[in-house]
């Protein structure tokens, strides 16, 4: 015993013994984090090495930033970074328990625009093992406490510059073996998961920094030249409109409705024996709806975001990030903006503020000539859960500012209730709650029912104000509720022994309704996502979308495309799901390898390239369609007036620009 604390003394008084054990523990930490946490497909013994390896590089160059210090500080900062390092991990931890994804610059930068209204979320995510991922940081700071690490600080910049190339050198041996298992692993990756199980969670930041330079420089960089090529993609893939549908909503009113975190397999599901979402499932037979049961949400780390985008624009949201947060000030051509030249007032009902999600700006550049945000409604305890309004009383409450809209008009209403972690406030629903061990998917029939009878009372709100038989509701999944994180419950739920991946695909399914008294309806079996929206609606309401860019195909069009890109490059279709390097047949589930495949991987690529280069480098900026005005942004601002109660309206700034 007396030997070993001998031995400990002797090491612990070592110059670089306090970077090594700072180096070691954060190592073992970070690839006992990459076990436990996350999900990411490592197959064979040649992953699991890799994915052991990756954590060193990353540290070495990092927190050997921290040997160029001279004196006591050293230590301390080699205590610092770690624990950057270590609050980076464990961000990137929480995130992924909900989002199955890692966070990359954008998101952070979402975080700034959305910080304090996530705590609810992120606390129901945190355990109180977690502390377990902050031990090497408490160990060294114990160390460095009690003085057991005191000895004589001499700075080495020759070892310093020998610890970076040591980091530089194994990260390229790192990428190399990468690269044998992955060719291109750099350059043609649209999955996260991917570059971290390779190169590991560091690393991925530092590409994703560069990622996120090279984007801004493609702005910049830009000119009229490069739009050629995406216009004669669009015009190659145009779908024309279905004449037995073109114009029959003509002069209707349009309202989305955003329906939170809701997936296809609620609809007609019946928990002991009761029905969850009674009034939808009524409407998917309803002789005046189109219900699409074959509908997939493609968001990216926008989620609901990129849902409101891809609804009014037709254009994928960003590989990393959400598109309102990052490219809130480029030029759109979208669906209220078009409509605004067809005489349309376009408004958006959001019980929640109008910074969340950076909306406030977006829905600038977007044309919407009004905004009711959190600051129009009753914010009061009992009404609000989660990220703002309870659905029953925001739908209540919206009713007279919808009333007030001149018509016809173009709004969405942003639904907040069924959310993760999806618990209900008592009183608010009796219906009952799941029986798995998964609290959340228990939850999510609860928060599902109450979201349905939310909807019910406002048709009902449409029929009573007179504006039902003339308003065309389309009403849409967001993106999913239930993460992969919840695949055990899920299998119970579902009757299945496992979520298989190609399951996990088939569940990204979300419902899609088009309802519009007075036209003749049918369920639409054909696949489609959330870009073939807009120009489905524009068609039904007589606008012909083809001289703009837009990417969607329309769902009821006799072309309708039924390749459907997710934004990791993944895709589903009838025929054929690729999900990675796998591609499966959509109806067995077998793997499947041809020509076919590779096909329709690339229209998949090639219809993301499309959409990215017009939102990366903002190109509809150098075109603008006959008879379209583009938005001025400066025309818009959603300012409420305290002394009417009501928002500014757009015609009186356009006053007092012209004074």
């Amino acid at each position: 015993m007396k030997g070993t604390v001998k031995l400990w003394k002797k090491f612990i008084a070592q110059h670089s013994s306090f970077f090594l054990i700072a180096i070691i523990l954060f190592w073992i930490k970070t690839y006992a984090a990459y076990k436990i946490e996350f999900s990411l497909g490592v197959e064979g013994a040649f992953q699991q090495f890799l994915l052991f390896i990756n954590p060193i590089s990353s540290a070495l160059f990092f927190i050997g930033l921290a040997l160029f210090i001279k004196g006591k500080a050293q230590p301390v900062m080699i205590t610092v970074i770690t624990g950057i390092m270590s609050f980076l991990l464990y961000a990137n931890i929480v995130y992924y328990r909900f989002f199955t994804d890692f966070i990359t610059v954008p998101v952070l930068m979402q975080v700034k625009v959305n910080g304090g209204q996530l705590s609810d979320s992120i606390l129901s995510l945190v355990t109180p093992f977690d502390i377990l991922y902050f031990l090497d940081v408490i160990v060294l700071v114990v160390l460095l406490a009690t003085k057991v690490y005191k000895p004589v600080i001499q700075t080495n910049r020759r070892k310093a510059k020998s610890v970076f190339a040591l980091a530089i050198l194994t990260f390229i041996i790192n990428l190399g073996l990468a690269e044998i298992d992955r060719p291109e692993l750099l350059s043609r990756s649209f999955d996260r998961n991917y570059l971290v199980k390779y190169l590991g969670a560091y690393n991925f930041t530092v590409y994703d920094l560069v990622q996120n330079a090279r984007s801004e420089s493609q702005r910049a960089l830009a000119d009229s030249s490069d739009i050629t090529e995406v216009q004669n993609y669009i015009n190659a893939n145009f779908s024309d409109p279905n004449a037995v549908y073109f114009g029959k909503a003509e002069g209707k009113n349009v309202i989305y409705i955003s329906l939170e975190s809701l997936q296809s397999f609620i609809i007609n599901y019946k928990l002991e024996g009761k029905e969850v979402t009674p009034f939808l499932n009524k409407l998917t037979q309803d002789k005046n709806t189109f219900y699409f049961e074959n509908f997939f949400h493609q968001t990216g780390q926008g989620k609901t975001s990129d849902a409101e985008f891809m609804m009014d624009n037709s254009l994928y949201g960003m590989s990393q990030g959400s598109v309102f947060v990052n490219k809130a000030q480029n030029t759109f051509q979208s669906a209220p903006a078009i409509l605004k030249g067809k005489g349309y007032t376009t408004a958006a009902f959001h019980g929640n503020y109008k910074t969340f999600w950076n909306r406030n700006e977006m829905y600038k550049s977007l044309g919407y000539d009004y905004f009711f945000d959190a600051e129009y409604y009753d914010m009061s305890e009992e009404n609000t859960k989660n990220y703002g309004m309870k659905d029953i009383p925001f739908f209540q409450e919206s009713m007279p500012m919808l009333e007030s809209l001149e018509k016809p008009f173009y709004t969405k209403f942003i639904t907040l209730s069924n959310h993760h972690p999806f618990a209900m406030d008592e009183g608010d629903t009796d219906f009952p709650a799941g029986t798995t061990e998964d609290s959340v998917v228990n939850n999510y029939f609860q928060s599902a029912h109450y979201l349905d009878e939310s909807i019910k009372q406002f048709f009902q709100y449409l029929k009573d104000a007179g504006l039902y038989d003339n308003t065309m509701i389309v009403m849409y999944g967001d993106h999913y509720g239930i993460s992969e994180n919840h695949n055990k419950a899920m299998a119970q739920v579902l009757n299945v022994d496992e979520i298989t991946p190609l399951m996990n695909a088939q569940l990204q399914r979300v419902p899609l309704f088009i309802h519009a008294p007075g036209v003749e309806g049918k369920v639409v079996t054909e696949y489609g996502g959330d870009v073939d929206v807009m120009p489905t609606v524009l068609h039904l309401l007589g606008v012909n979308t083809k001289d703009y860019l837009q990417v969607g195909s329309d769902l009821l069009s006799n072309k309708h495309r039924e390749t459907i890109p997710f934004r990791n490059g993944d895709f589903v279709s009838p025929t054929l799901t690729k999900l990675g390097d796998n591609c499966y047949n959509t109806n067995t589930g077998e793997l499947v390898a041809g020509e076919d495949c590779k096909k329709q991987a690339e229209s998949t690529a090639a219809e993301l390239k499309a959409s990215d280069s017009i939102v990366s480098k903002d190109l509809l900026r150098f075109y603008t369609p006959e008879g379209f005005t583009p938005i001025n942004r400066e025309d818009y601002n959603y300012i409420k007036d305290t002394a009417t109660n009501e928002i500014k309206d757009t015609k009186t700034k356009e006053e007092n620009t012209n004074q």
